[in-house]
């Protein structure tokens, strides 16, 4: 069984964006040791033209080689002209608006989207599936959610958009690994309690 991993950057008080959505906040804080730790271990979680532009673009998929987003992430990549942000692993978007896929390496998932996550995660192989947002994706998918991966960047933001959007409900998770970056960044790896 695959696992589904929800790997986030949110604030101290845990959103992942102001209530539009918008991250461009946490983008300052984004050092270059922060950044070596994230192309160190999780290199296929950057959008393809990022990859290209550090310079890891043939850098092997380490843990992921499928990535589920939502429509408001997969629109910030619309909004560029990049129609297939990430274009070194299989590409879906979990959309009720989006009825037709603009790249033919985009599948849109419209309907059903916990039995698609279902399928996926019982494929073979070894590399994971990477959730990459966002808030209201995550909260239709936390009972599926095997993995966090919580990277805190040192600010506050006070309200925005919360990192999982759904019902209260007490799920647990155990903490695995802590890595702290000189400029304050914190990254948290959990497995889920089952």
């Amino acid at each position: 069984m695959r696992k589904l991993t929800y790997l986030i950057a949110c604030s101290i008080d845990g959103f992942i964006g102001a209530p539009d959505g918008d991250a461009t906040a946490m983008y300052a804080y984004l050092d270059e040791e922060y950044l070596g730790h994230l192309t160190a271990e999780y290199p296929e979680t950057l959008p393809t033209h990022a990859r290209r532009q550090l310079g890891v673009d043939a850098v092997p998929n380490r843990r992921f080689d499928t990535v589920i987003q939502g429509r408001a992430s997969y629109d910030l990549a619309l909004k560029e002209g990049i129609t297939s942000p990430y274009a070194h692993l299989r590409e879906y978007v979990a959309s009720r608006s989006l009825t037709e896929s603009p790249d033919p390496h985009v599948e849109i998932i419209s309907t059903d989207l916990v039995a698609r996550v279902r399928e996926l995660k019982a494929e073979e192989g070894g590399l994971g599936i990477y959730l990459c947002g966002g808030a209201t994706l995550a909260g239709e998918l936390l009972d599926e959610i095997d993995e966090l991966v919580v990277k805190t960047l040192p600010i506050v933001l006070g309200s925005g958009m919360p990192m999982f959007a759904s019902d209260f409900a007490v799920t647990a998770f155990t903490l695995d690994a802590v890595h702290t970056t000189a400029g304050g960044a914190m990254v948290r790896t959990y497995t889920r309690t089952r």
